[in-house]
């Protein structure tokens, strides 16, 4: 993205590079280890002379008295010697950092890519290279209507026919089978990838979820969905089992009177689930806050699944009189008081019974924009006129000028602002910041909505990747963190 911002002096420079680069060296400089002093100070002192600086400063990172290019030689040179002095902490393996077992990379793939401006398929994740970076996928979507399960789109899931070029095993899709379509190329996905899972995300309206989890009505829906998903008799036929390793149940949302059936609903795919093949993931999409499931025994639902995926973005949105940060991570103090962080939402959950070993903390790959944005704050929470529709991170990072980037302190999350225009969204700074948090606290992984947000090679998704093994030092979260509230509480590294 060749967005330019200017230094403290006014000289235009590009302000993506400067921030990867200012935070790749805070992450090299953070790891030094005391066994060699001289050179742990003089990390330190780059530390204090960029990182900090780049984590203080609203909108810039200030170098006084330097160019950018002229800052990064003897930038680049401390960095060697801090590297060279000694083991870098961040390098290591996490078991070795005393935060257990690796979190997951979790992505959602969109049933409808195969009908966007620009396709996203199956094959994409191979050539792009992030299915080599994916743990797992939820394919987006499954259908809840009509008291049973069933596939939301049969057209881009059975009936269309790849050719050999798009295809994962490079042979055309044969006009006359009834097995075509994103389905086949899932069956081809696996057995390249057979460590991959791949879990069905199962939507519809909240009104249908309330209707099938009635008593009378659950164990036949639950049997539909597995009889469908996990047998993989997708139509009369066709018999296919083995796509699909579990559900990922997205009721938005359980009301009150739900709460009950919800987790009904949820014992008996467990039951149903284990009757065929032990083993099966069991997941759920959950709101923000628990406060969205009300009445909902969230311990209880966590004892069931194997995953609980918070949904940590829209936060703010076009629905929203004044500007935001889509999914921050942490508060900003000058934020209207309605608007959440993820930090938040996370020891809320952890409050409400659910482990951190279970929680994936929520990533957008888009963003959302509002016009007429008056120009205090270079944007940031003033008053604008919502678009009311989002775009994908790979388009929003080729906007150049008159577009300036800049920064929340707190968060690290990026806004572009052009005195008019007002975009919030997730860049590879941001995503870092996240993954190395989630891997701090020890969370089940991570969660991407969705993947054809991001750039044809995969940055988002290997920015991620990297970061969930080789997390930043967590003074960098100590020092950000806004504190809680009264009567909140914060989630914590050893929790």
């Amino acid at each position: 993205m060749e967005v330019r911002g200017v230094l403290s002096e006014g000289r235009p420079y590009q302000m993506r590079r400067i921030y990867i680069y200012g935070d790749y060296i805070g992450d090299v400089v953070g790891a030094c280890v005391p066994h060699f002093d001289p050179a742990r100070r003089l990390c330190q002192a780059l530390r204090s002379f960029c990182f900090l600086e780049h984590l203080i400063g609203m909108s810039r990172c200030s170098f006084p008295s330097l160019s950018a290019r002229r800052g990064l030689f003897p930038a680049i040179v401390m960095t060697m010697l801090c590297a060279v002095s000694a083991q870098a902490q961040d390098r290591k393996p996490l078991r070795m950092l005393g935060l257990g077992r690796r979190p997951l990379v979790v992505g959602y793939f969109p049933q409808w890519g195969v009908r966007s401006e620009h396709p996203y398929t199956v094959k994409t994740l191979i050539t792009s290279g992030s299915v080599r970076k994916l743990d797992q996928i939820n394919y987006a979507q499954g259908a809840v209507r009509d008291g049973r399960c069933s596939l939301a789109d049969r057209s881009a899931d059975l009936d269309f026919i790849f050719t050999a070029a798009e295809s994962v095993d490079g042979r055309a899709d044969d006009p006359r089978s009834a097995f075509r379509g994103n389905l086949r190329q899932l069956e081809e996905l696996k057995r390249r990838y057979p460590r991959l899972k791949i879990l069905i995300s199962l939507e519809g309206k909240a009104v249908d979820f309330a209707a099938d989890a009635q008593s009378g009505q659950r164990t036949a829906f639950v049997a539909s969905c597995v009889d469908m998903f996990v047998r993989g008799r997708f139509a009369p036929g066709i018999a296919r089992p083995g796509i699909f390793d579990g559900f990922d149940v997205d009721w938005e949302s359980p009301e009150a009177a739900d709460a009950g059936n919800f987790l009904a609903l949820l014992k008996e795919f467990r039951r149903q689930m284990n009757a065929v093949r032990p083993g099966l993931r069991l997941a759920v999409a959950v709101g923000s806050e628990p406060d969205m499931l009300p009445g909902t025994d969230m311990a209880a639902v966590a004892r069931l699944v194997d995953q609980v995926g918070v949904m940590n973005y829209d936060y703010v949105g076009p629905w929203n009189q004044r500007t935001g940060l889509l999914a921050p991570l942490f508060s900003n103090p000058a934020a209207p008081g309605d608007y959440g962080s993820i930090e938040h939402s996370l020891a809320k959950y952890k409050a409400a019974g659910v482990p951190t070993r279970k929680i994936l903390m929520g990533l957008p790959f888009y963003g959302y924009s509002w016009t007429t944005v008056e120009e205090a704050n270079n944007g940031l929470f003033q008053e604008g006129n919502g678009v009311h529709e989002d775009a994908p991170y790979h388009m929003i990072r080729e906007l150049g000028e008159p577009f300036l980037e800049f920064r929340d302190p707190h968060s690290q999350a990026p806004w572009l602002f052009d005195g008019d225009i007002f975009w919030t969204y997730e860049d590879q700074v941001s995503v870092r910041y996240k993954a190395s948090y989630a891997a701090r606290r020890r969370l089940a992984g991570v969660m991407i909505w969705e993947l054809s947000g991001d750039t044809p090679d995969g940055e988002l998704l290997q920015t991620v990747w990297h970061a969930l093994r080789h997390p930043l030092n967590e003074r960098v979260f100590t020092a950000a963190a806004v504190p809680p509230a009264v009567g909140e509480t914060a989630l914590h590294p050893s929790e």
